[in-house]
């Protein structure tokens, strides 16, 4: 019993100090994010999306990597661009950007994993677009896109119109839209990042290192490493959809993978296969139809594993595949260093993002935006693993 608690104790120890690294990092992301949300005038790029050429990937990678990292957020607005006339395979490439080309996700990795995963993460983010692109070309199921595009004509939020950026960046009004953009990006992801977090620190310490050993082949001999490769890549997109975690709380779980030696080719295919989840997947399904929905999810399972295999066999080229040194009770150490001054300093950024969000509310008399993926059962989840760190924490404390 008390064994048991102890591990119960720095489990929770364990999550908490993923929060306690990466905390400055969401709010200066956010912050950023909001920006450029609220600044970029985006009405134009819209006019430019309706086919399936250069210029309008080129356009919905731009746009997506200049919108929030909420991968409810990316469906939800991937939507709105069909509806507004965006080409299907326009409207893939902002999903894929919006959810691999942020500067909060970047960070994260960034802190977590090392700059080589940050540069694979960004140039595996554009050979992603590309090669989902090509596949859908190839594929192109006309029929079944008519039907989609049918159904979402009388849905989806409008996107915003057309602005003159210098006007509203020295504009009170523009900075109050910041602070709103960036406490909605922080309600929409809150839920994920929580049970991502959670999950990866209860991992790190209660699951045994064979069994990642015994799934991704680490240990395996008498097996081709080219085999044990493709292997990693095939199978990590199926480990990121159990884990119902999207968006940017798959991080520290992949954190958790690296330093149990899983492949650079796994460990992407994992980071990228956030959109593969089975409640994104359940709302694309409701967007656009069963077909649709499973149609989107085959194109990234392939694409996800080719992008992986490309990543991996260019960085060996070029001899920058990082080996497995982070060890997870280090990166969660609390300790006044760096990260305790940066979470000091950017808790106050914090605290004026919600003041302006506040002064916003008042102004336009609207409530928060409600976004699909928060359902009765994950709110029961969040609500649990809320309590079980408050007790796991309480447990440490006085252990």
């Amino acid at each position: 019993m008390n064994e048991f608690l102890e591990l119960f104790g720095e489990s929770t120890k364990t999550s908490l100090g993923f929060f306690w690294k990466s905390g400055w990092a969401f709010i200066l992301g956010y912050s950023i994010s909001g920006m450029i949300q609220a600044f970029v005038p985006k009405g134009s790029l819209t006019k430019h999306m309706g086919k399936a050429d250069l210029e309008s990937i080129s356009l919905s990678t731009l746009f997506g990597a200049a919108s929030s990292s909420c991968s409810f957020a990316a469906l939800a607005a991937a939507r709105a661009l069909i509806k507004k006339g965006a080409h299907f395979i326009s409207a893939v490439a902002f999903m894929f950007a919006s959810t691999n080309l942020v500067i909060e996700l970047g960070i994260l990795i960034l802190i977590f994993l090392g700059w080589q995963f940050l540069a694979a993460e960004l140039i595996g983010g554009i050979v992603l677009i590309v090669i989902s692109s090509i596949l859908i070309k190839v594929t192109y199921p006309e029929k079944w896109i008519k039907e989609a595009r049918q159904k979402v004509e009388n849905e989806g939020a409008e996107l915003e119109d057309e602005f003159d950026w210098k006007d509203r960046i020295s504009s009170k009004e523009g900075w109050k839209l910041v602070g709103h953009k960036f406490v909605n990006d922080w309600k929409m992801a809150w839920e994920d990042i929580l049970i991502g977090f959670t999950i990866a620190g209860f991992i790190a310490v209660l699951v045994p290192n064979e069994f990642w050993s015994n799934l991704f082949l680490v240990d395996a001999t008498g097996i081709p490493s080219w085999l044990i490769r493709i292997e990693n890549a095939l199978i990590a997109p199926f480990v990121a959809a159990s884990t119902f975690i999207g968006s940017m709380g798959n991080i520290p779980l992949a954190t958790v993978l690296q330093s149990n030696g899983v492949l650079f080719a796994g460990i992407m295919g994992f980071i990228y296969s956030d959109l593969m989840v089975p409640p994104l997947v359940s709302i694309n399904a409701k967007y656009y139809g069963w077909k649709v929905a499973l149609y989107i999810a085959g194109v990234m399972y392939v694409s996800i594993v080719i992008t992986a295999l490309i990543l991996s066999y260019a960085f060996s080229l070029f001899d920058i595949i990082p080996e497995s040194i982070h060890v997870i009770t280090e990166i969660t150490q609390f300790k006044i260093d760096y990260t305790f001054w940066l979470n000091v300093v950017l808790f106050l950024v914090c605290g004026v993002m919600v003041w302006l969000n506040f002064s916003y509310l008042k102004d336009h008399s609207m409530k928060m935006i409600d976004m699909e993926g928060s359902g009765k059962l994950k709110k029961i989840i969040v609500r649990s693993l809320i309590v079980l760190n408050l007790a796991g924490l309480l447990l440490f404390l006085l252990t």
